[in-house]
């Protein structure tokens, strides 16, 4: 047995650029991606995405490049999934969302040799560039033409003025005209080789360079599919930014079962009802914000067929979860963050449950779960003694994980990467969490979001999830608030889609709470500051909590 070795026949290099070549084979006259009137086959997209990698090589770029793509949900945006690494280059999605001011921030810190833009964000991408001090080469811009509003494009040249003195060198359409759809794409060396650099959300206002390896993410692909159950050719409604995490990387894993791309540029309540109904969707995946736009539409209705609707981020209120599925869409949950590309540990089902009431199901399926087949470990542990927490889903401890799927590190940053992924051989997620009794984990709070009142722990999601089950409140976070006498007390941000006073959302959380976790300030807003993934900031809310603790001191309920 000890002869017996790795050879370059059994040991080829993981990745999920694979997923495109077969496709076009096993799927390639079906449909790929639709995106208002534009429709593609798999045979289309892997020409169009090997055109597109041919002329990045073209021009210049090289393996190990970082070329960045800033764009909504259209069909370029998908295709850049694969053409990019297929140049060889590395792959950084950014967020929509951001400010100008931090997109130059990311790309002078990734050194991006190209941007490619949507031309709906071409004046953000024309300010980030020109925010680039002088001696540092900015990078190449190539526009993404939307037919939205083609004819105002029209006479678009290469080498025009963008903005002032920005200039864009080509149109991503001329990439794929000019390109060769017979390229001898540019494998990765090695499976550890970089494929995607993503920036994290920014929730603790200090965004991070993820790295993830073609190893990492062919894992946690094929993982997710078989974790969701996804058969082959469904249906897939883009309403999870493609920038975010790749889509938990559900851009390469349509691509291995065949399915066809919904592509939305924008979308609403009503957009998304129109579409599931039109194109007969099969799957979604969404960011609670995106179940709260769902559940509180006032022209919701129930759905002709079940649609399968993965979730992830901050745990989804029961609340929320009951009023969703009761339109017709199937609920699943789990967890996952930038750094582990995709959804991890998940609410695995059980037949049993199935017989409970809605509301305890509801309850269920708002807990995380246990961990997907591709993560080694999780764990749950004292961050003092570095020892397992009771599994009596009470005792809280850190989230830890281990496994495959796990980034490479920070970009330049290896006292981040360092204090993220430990000697001890785990992940530190940064997420406080418990393990009930049958081995099912559950997010209680991010670290930094837990509040100590008067020495008690008080979990701000435990508080949210009572003020979304008040048919009032649109959205909920609850943060500390600095208290001279009780140290901190939970301060409620809330939107509203009924009426409701200060005094109406505490006394509705004093008849379902502990005394020490009602809510002792109300603040009312129009919407709650949010990421560029529907997460909302809330470092910003503790800032304005604290700033509305100075002038007096805080009340003694």
């Amino acid at each position: 047995m000890d002869q017996l070795k790795p050879t370059s026949a059994n040991s080829c290099p993981l990745t999920p650029l694979t997923f495109l070549e077969r496709a076009a084979i096993v799927y390639g006259d079906c449909t790929s991606i639709i995106y208002n009137n534009t429709i593609f086959t798999w045979t289309q997209t892997n020409c169009r995405c090997l055109q597109v990698a041919s002329s990045l090589v073209k021009m210049g770029i090289r393996r190990g490049d970082v070329v960045s793509v800033l764009a909504f949900n259209v069909p370029a945006m998908y295709e850049l999934q694969f053409a990019v690494p297929m140049s060889g280059a590395v792959l950084n999605n950014v967020n929509t969302r951001l400010d100008a001011r931090t997109v130059s921030v990311m790309l002078r810190h990734s050194e991006a040799k190209m941007l490619v833009v949507d031309t709906h964000l071409r004046a953000i991408a024309q300010e980030a560039v020109l925010r680039f001090p002088p001696g540092i080469q900015r990078p190449m811009i190539v526009l993404i033409r939307d037919d939205v509003d083609y004819a105002a494009n029209e006479k678009l040249t290469a080498r025009q003025p963008l903005m002032n003195d920005v200039d864009f060198l080509t149109t991503y359409e001329e990439l794929v005209k000019k390109g060769d759809s017979n390229f001898n794409w540019v494998r990765p060396v090695h499976e550890w080789d970089p494929i995607t650099l993503n920036y994290t959300s920014g929730t603790t206002s200090s965004p991070k360079g993820v790295v993830h390896s073609h190893r990492a993410i062919f894992i946690v692909t094929v993982d997710s599919l078989i974790d969701w159950s996804v058969p082959k050719k469904p249906v897939y409604l883009w309403t999870l930014p493609m920038f975010h995490s790749n889509g938990w990387s559900f851009t390469w894993g349509m691509a291995a079962v065949g399915g066809t791309n919904i592509c939305l540029h924008k979308f609403t309540a009503d957009d998304i009802f129109s579409a599931v109904d039109r194109h007969n969707v099969t799957h979604m995946c969404g960011a609670p914000v995106v179940l709260n736009m769902i559940a509180n539409s006032p022209d919701a209705k129930p759905l002709k067929k079940s649609v399968n609707f993965l979730t992830g981020g901050a745990p989804p209120p029961a609340a929320v979860v009951l009023r969703t599925e009761s339109l017709g869409f199937n609920i699943s949950h789990g967890f996952g963050m930038t750094e582990v590309a995709g959804v991890v540990v998940s609410c695995a089902w059980k037949e049993k449950w199935d017989q409970l009431p809605v509301e305890d199901k509801a309850c269920l399926k708002s807990r995380q779960g246990v961990r997907t087949l591709g993560l080694t470990e999780v764990n749950v542990i004292d961050p003092e003694s570095g020892l397992s927490v009771k599994r009596d889903g009470l005792t809280q401890g850190e989230i830890v994980l281990k496994g495959a799927c796990l980034m490479l590190g920070y970009l330049k940053d290896p006292y981040a990467t360092a204090k993220c992924m430990r000697e001890d051989g785990w992940l530190y997620t940064g997420d406080v969490g418990v393990i009930h009794t049958d081995g099912y984990l559950e997010i209680k709070d991010r670290s930094k979001d837990v509040i100590i009142t008067g020495g008690e722990n008080v979990s701000s999601v435990e508080v949210e999830s009572v003020l979304y089950s008040n048919p009032v409140v649109h959205e909920a976070a609850v943060v500390a608030m600095p208290d001279k006498f009780w140290g901190e007390t939970p301060c409620a941000f809330v939107s509203l889609m009924g009426k409701a006073n200060s005094e109406d959302i505490m006394t509705f959380c004093r008849g379902r709470l502990p005394h020490y976790m009602v809510p002792k300030t109300v603040v009312f807003m129009d919407e709650l500051p949010k990421t560029a993934t529907g997460k909302i900031k809330k470092y910003r809310l503790r800032d304005v909590a604290k700033a509305m603790s100075l002038p007096k001191e805080r009340s003694r309920m």
